[in-house]
């Protein structure tokens, strides 16, 4: 992650409503598979605003990322178990002792993803359980994936095609963030027609947008729990042993 980058997550991840919505998310779905006080590894951890969500709810959490600043943040936040590590190589825990293990828009920034996928397969318990999230639709990609430093933006059955080589199982898997898929396509398509050197940032909205996509996310999230989204910007799935 870009060092730019991070600054921009720590500055909007309380305030913005897709950081919100995607840590209601993929907490509520931690929650529902694996309950504190299991012990949690996130890969990619960012600001590190996801890791003390986890531990605020009682998980014993660790944390991994290349970026040094990533780690040092995580560390202010009373992360004490962040360590800066490629999570490519073979992850700093022994096998069959982590219970969840989170990569949230992180697999799209790795060449090789499978082997990722089996690092964190390997510090797995028998039960325990990975929640992902991908960008998805390869026909979305774009200058913003570019910037960000995207391999690919993925569809189900790419996703399929990696967790079956990494030796994993999907427990359930649904797009999500549909709500905003329309306005996405049409910035790209406009893009595509325009192109000019852009930031890679999350676009703002004022305050009363800000609160009704919140509100929006939290509807599409009670449709998830009772049946899998047909379409959406991204990708959220749990995956087992």
């Amino acid at each position: 992650m870009d060092i730019n980058h991070l600054q921009e997550l720590i500055e909007l991840e309380d305030t913005y409503w897709w950081h919100i919505a995607k840590r209601e998310l993929v907490t509520s779905l931690l929650v529902e598979n694996v309950l504190p006080p299991a012990r949690v590894v996130e890969g990619g951890i960012g600001s590190a605003r996801n890791l003390e969500e986890f531990q605020k709810l009682g998980y014993q959490v660790a944390g991994l990322d290349l970026l040094e600043d990533a780690v040092l943040q995580a560390r202010s936040r009373g992360i004490d178990d962040a360590h800066v590590h490629d999570l490519a190589e073979n992850w700093p825990f022994d096998s069959g002792t982590v219970d969840a293990v989170v990569l949230l828009d992180v697999l799209e920034h790795i060449e090789h993803p499978v082997q990722v996928l089996r690092h964190a397969g390997r510090v797995l318990s028998a039960s325990g359980r990975i929640v992902f999230t991908v960008p998805a639709y390869p026909w979305l990609y774009g200058d913003w994936d570019e910037q960000l430093g995207h391999f690919r933006r993925y569809t189900k059955q790419l996703v399929r095609s990696q967790v079956e080589a990494a030796g994993l199982t999907i427990e359930w898997l649904s797009f999500w963030n549909a709500f905003s898929l329309p306005a996405a396509a049409a910035v790209r398509s406009y893009q595509r027609c325009f192109p000019r050197q852009r930031a890679a940032e999350f676009p703002r909205v004022n305050p009363l947008v800000n609160r009704m996509l919140q509100r929006m996310a939290a509807m599409e999230r009670w449709c998830l729990h009772r049946a899998p989204v047909p379409f959406g910007l991204s990708l959220v799935g749990v995956l087992a042993k």
